[in-house]
């Protein structure tokens, strides 16, 4: 399958600060790829290099076929683009601003009629033709931001955190057109934050400090991004078992879920935690064994690559 998007040892610096260290990727066409990291870990400065919007330090990208750093403008006329802040004109209506972006994209005649008139039912906005977007909630102005960003039909579509700080109702409502944009055949590369929007892309790359620190599908990610055993620890109180835990032989990492405990191990065997644990006058309800999730891989690489720096 062709690659949409190419990246080989792509840099980014700022002065002494890197930014985005020798990362290389493919992205296939018709994939929903998605960035995952905390913030400043590079995954916004990457989105950048590759849309064309600022110049690479070093190495190469290419995207459609285009270079990132010779050919911005051809790159930037067949993207779809959406940044984390809605770049939409608050005081011009829904319409007005797919006609606006419509013709930018040398979008005309009929074309454009047809073509904003299906967006707008594709977003949910009919009846809100007339509403100017400063009025529109945060779901609606992300709705009608996608619109924007695709009033071109772009074969590839990058969206910078593009569901932050909107409600779940919201996100799912974001997420179904984008589930349905990538069934016609347009690929999406994303950067996010939420770890359950991860789990349902083709495939992950976690970015710690510039890096991509992992890269696979989430089901192999969470079958092979721990080594050791996880447990999940019923204890009470969960507190007093967090602090001691990590001072415990063979026991690796430590994360409160809730009023559970995940707990990754070495060699220690789930009785010896639980005897520990009672010793110390911990009341221990259970020590299972349990199959890492997403957030349990992202968790640990964070730390791992924290504990590095």
């Amino acid at each position: 399958m062709p690659a949409a998007v190419e990246a080989r040892e792509l840099t980014k610096m700022y002065g002494d600060l890197v930014a985005v260290d020798r990362l290389s990727l493919d992205v296939n066409e018709g994939e929903v790829f998605a960035f995952l990291g905390p913030n400043g870990s590079g995954k916004t400065t990457t989105i950048r290099m590759l849309c064309g919007i600022i110049s690479p330090t070093s190495g190469h990208g290419r995207v459609l076929g285009f270079d990132v750093a010779t050919q911005s403008e051809a790159i930037k006329a067949r993207i779809g683009y959406m940044s984390q802040r809605f770049a939409l004109y608050e005081d011009l209506t829904v319409r007005e601003n797919l006609e606006f972006y419509a013709g930018v994209y040398q979008v005309s005649g009929a074309r454009r009629t047809t073509r904003v008139l299906d967006l707008i039912a594709m977003a949910g906005l009919t009846g809100r033709e007339r509403q100017l977007a400063g009025q529109l909630s945060g779901g609606w102005k992300q709705r009608l931001a996608l619109g924007c960003a695709i009033v071109h039909e772009p074969p590839l579509l990058f969206l910078d955190e593009p569901t932050a700080g909107v409600d779940p109702v919201s996100r799912r409502s974001f997420w179904t057109l984008i589930y349905g944009l990538a069934r016609s055949g347009v690929t999406i590369f994303l950067t996010t934050h939420y770890i359950d929007e991860a789990e349902h892309v083709d495939r992950v790359a976690l970015m710690l400090n510039g890096r991509v620190v992992a890269l696979a599908p989430p089901r192999r990610l969470r079958e092979e991004g721990l080594s050791g055993t996880l447990l999940e620890v019923e204890a009470e109180p969960a507190v007093d078992a967090l602090e001691l835990l990590p001072s415990v032989p063979g026991v690796r990492e430590v994360t409160l879920y809730g009023t559970l405990l995940h707990v990754l191990v070495d060699d220690v065997a789930a009785v010896d935690l639980a005897s520990m644990l009672r010793a110390r006058g911990i009341a221990v309800h259970d020590v299972r064994p349990i199959k890492p999730t997403l957030e349990d891989v992202f968790v640990s690489r964070i730390r791992a690559g924290q504990a590095s720096a």
